[in-house]
């Protein structure tokens, strides 16, 4: 069983970690620039191979009550793809 610990703060969020949220696996896009200071949000993009594939986007206070950080799992950078670096490959 994999080992997971709650995220008490957004300070803690990283990109390369994985997060449990609701009993799938998602990983931390960044936090929506549209959002004000009083309230924010925070994006998640589910792994591949999952029945999920919509963008998730929670509060802070959902951020703090239901998503879990599993411990040993972290995602290598060349497994995150951007929309900047589909852009240039197509040059």
């Amino acid at each position: 069983m994999l080992q997971t610990s709650l995220v008490y703060d957004s300070t803690a969020l990283s990109r390369r970690a994985v997060y449990e949220i609701y009993g799938f696996f998602y990983r931390y896009k960044g936090s929506d620039p549209f959002a004000s200071i009083r309230a924010p949000r925070y994006s998640f993009e589910p792994l591949a191979g999952q029945r999920r594939h919509a963008e998730l986007v929670l509060n802070h206070r959902k951020l703090t009550s239901c998503v879990y950080q599993v411990q040993g799992l972290n995602i290598k950078p060349s497994d995150m793809i951007t929309g900047d670096y589909i852009q240039l490959s197509l040059f």
